[in-house]
């Protein structure tokens, strides 16, 4: 069952993402793989007006990103899935998540969509060669993200990058040799608040 759960959820982000009016369109058949329209900015100190000091609350999230609306979603992380908040722009398309932490503050933020930038101008959907990721900062994925790339973004020390290796098929304790790693394609943008 799951296997087939994979191809539905991309066919169904595929089709949200066609209706939305900030879905970049000047791909091939309406594909795009990067955007140049940025909602949210992902620095080392925050996600948009998110930072470590904010409660983790639907209204908070809101405050913190005028012009969203935040409803709970359950969600994959690395190794479990659990219940985030997931903040929406005007459009109603989903474009973060985010985590609650034990001090009931924000223990962290994925970007999940093409429409927001990362600390050094990254944008999901870039290529592994296109960010310059070095292979060294980079670890294996675990769990429900095997088979995928998890680097440290430039300059970023609370900010982490999950590539999907395109068609990799293991092994999936080491990551995939480098002609495969150089294709991989940023999924998430990960931000966790310093302490």
């Amino acid at each position: 069952m799951r296997p087939l759960l994979v191809p539905i959820l991309c066919a169904v982000s595929f089709f949200a993402a066609a209706c939305s009016p900030t879905f970049d369109d000047q791909e091939p058949l309406g594909f795009a793989r990067t955007s140049d329209v940025t909602l949210v900015q992902i620095t080392e100190d925050s996600v948009g007006g998110i930072t470590k000091d904010m409660s983790y609350s639907n209204s908070s999230v809101e405050a913190a990103l005028p012009g969203f609306t935040a409803d709970g979603i359950q969600t994959a992380v690395e190794d479990t899935t659990e219940w985030a908040i997931a903040a929406f722009n005007s459009d109603g398309f989903q474009v973060l998540q985010v985590f609650k932490g034990k001090d009931g503050k924000v223990r962290t933020v994925h970007g999940v969509t093409h429409h927001l930038q990362g600390p050094n101008g990254e944008r999901i959907g870039m290529t592994f060669s296109e960010v310059g990721t070095r292979r060294g900062d980079c670890r294996v994925g675990r769990n429900l993200w095997r088979g995928m790339a998890i680097c440290k973004a430039k300059g970023a020390r609370n900010v982490e990058l999950v590539y999907a290796i395109p068609q990799y098929d293991g092994p999936f304790d080491q990551l995939p040799p480098n002609e495969e790693l150089r294709g991989a394609m940023i999924q998430r943008i990960l931000w966790t608040p310093e302490a």
